[in-house]
């Protein structure tokens, strides 16, 4: 407190007030206002390389603050919002360069057969569910299961009710198997993509080898959490030549083809878990499944191109934190000291919480589900059988330890490639400001020499980057709207 005002309000004042406030402003506008910027300390110089002289320098000396904020790149919306909105663009353009063309990929990719393509978990137990107005899980006669809770409800959940996804009886739900069948997901992931080139070359009449020699499988798929905590993999799958994108398949490998291939690749699906005195999974894909193919001019049974990039670029952006639990790791730095997340189960220090030993699990901001998910994650990751599992690590993730979106390497371009013409294109704009030679012209060097100084905000800053990036986020959607006529 000062002056009787909050210490946020207070901080904002001086934030308005400084001396350095227009140029602070201007570097947090440069970076989207994202919500943790990395402040870095040191500095830049542009060299002739013949003559050695320095055309031009940049000291964060000469700031302000005595330091040069740079966004934190983040992808998960719920941590930045505005690092995520380029991620979420970036991911939306590669997966539109396989299917339109672009970016390096041919148009003609739009003429190769594609489908879309939703892999899902097995039930493990019954939850709440939405059912379009109908009752959640109708029973003819009312029952309970051995832990005195009711089988089945009457209730129909609205699609904001707290109870979706969580299970009807917390006892009866085999949290050890959705554990399981979660760390190996993407395990899961490569068996289909296997089971998919042998199914497909079966339903061609050819062994696996001559169809590699005439088709090329190409996949993008991007890993969605359900509000049970499970995720579902949404995945285009693509034919192309053997020479990838820029080269059709022949006329036989078409959408039938694949429409037929892919549930019996999905069945063909089977993972055994490790050996373990608790028991042995074998994992497979849940029952539900759902193929359509991505067409150009998109009719009733199909999908356009446009709305397969957007739904798979908006998922891109999300973590486990929809489903009810937190997205950040279970980590304590007070006890990193005594082996790295080892007390995490009864230390309360962790991120500032001040909770007293031994609550920090049951105090945690998630839903019991996911308290659950998490405590089993814990507690099976002691056991020596599942320690190449990593679970306590990815305890936050409730056992997925995967990546949310990923391709295959001859499906479009690369989000390394598009970071890097858009770091090239800033370079540029930045070199004609400054009257210096152009990015691509080797008689300059560019050195640097930087420190990482610190992450974050204050208070008051993080109300201010707010409020401008809110601004830069209205302005980037009025230029990209059309113009009228």
């Amino acid at each position: 407190m000062t002056g009787g005002q909050p210490g946020w309000l207070a901080d904002l004042a001086r934030v308005v007030n400084d001396s350095g406030y227009s140029r602070w402003k201007s570097m947090v506008a440069a970076i989207g206002g994202c919500a943790h910027p990395i402040h870095l300390t040191g500095e830049s110089m542009i060299v002739d390389a013949g003559t050695g002289e320095v055309l031009h320098s940049y000291r964060t000396e000469d700031e302000p603050s005595g330091r040069l904020l740079v966004a934190c790149g983040n992808r998960r919306a719920s941590v930045c919002p505005s690092c995520s909105e380029v991620y979420r663009a970036d991911t939306f353009q590669l997966i539109r360069a396989g299917l339109s063309g672009g970016k390096g990929t041919p148009e003609t990719v739009s003429s190769h057969p594609r489908v879309f393509v939703t892999l899902t978990a097995p039930s493990f137990g019954p939850v709440h569910s939405l059912r379009d107005g109908k009752p959640c899980r109708p029973r003819r006669r009312e029952g309970v299961c051995e832990h005195g809770r009711p089988i089945g409800c009457s209730v129909r959940h609205e699609p904001h009710d707290p109870c979706l996804g969580q299970p009807l009886c917390l006892d009866c739900y085999d949290y050890v198997g959705a554990v399981l069948w979660q760390a190996h997901a993407g395990g899961l992931w490569h068996r289909f993509a296997l089971e998919v080139r042998r199914s497909l070359a079966s339903e061609a009449g050819l062994s696996r080898r001559q169809f590699s020699r005439l088709v090329r499988v190409s996949f993008a798929k991007v890993a969605e959490y359900q509000r049970r905590g499970l995720i579902h993999f949404h995945a285009i799958v693509r034919l192309d030549g053997p020479g990838g994108s820029q080269e059709p398949p022949p006329d036989w490998a078409g959408h039938h083809l694949l429409v037929r291939a892919s549930p019996p690749a999905v069945r063909r699906v089977r993972l055994p878990t490790p050996p373990s005195p608790l028991g042995k999974w074998k994992l497979s894909w849940g029952d539900q499944l759902d193929i359509r193919p991505i067409l150009v001019d998109p009719s009733a049974e199909g999908l356009s191109e446009r709305a397969v990039a957007g739904y798979i670029a908006k998922y891109a952006t999300k973590g486990a934190e929809a489903s009810g639990t937190v997205d950040h790791r279970l980590s304590c730095s007070a006890c990193a000291g005594r082996g790295r997340m080892t007390l995490m189960a009864t230390c309360g220090v962790c991120r500032g919480t001040g909770l007293k030993p031994g609550l920090h699990l049951d105090a945690l901001p998630v839903t019991e589900h996911a308290r659950w998910m998490i405590r089993t994650c814990w507690d099976l990751g002691a056991r020596p059988e599942f320690t190449g599992l990593r679970l306590r690590k990815w305890a936050h993730m409730l056992g997925f330890r995967g990546h949310f979106s990923t391709k295959s390497r001859r499906y479009s371009t690369t989000l390394g490639d598009l970071r890097s013409a858009r770091a090239q294109h800033r370079a540029t704009e930045a070199r004609e400001r400054h009257g210096l030679p152009a990015v691509s012209d080797a008689t300059t060097l560019v050195l640097g020499h930087w420190r990482f100084a610190g992450i974050g905000y204050t208070s008051g800053e993080a109300i201010m980057a707010e409020h401008i990036r809110q601004r830069v986020q209205t302005a980037r959607k009025i230029a990209a709207e059309p113009e009228d006529g």
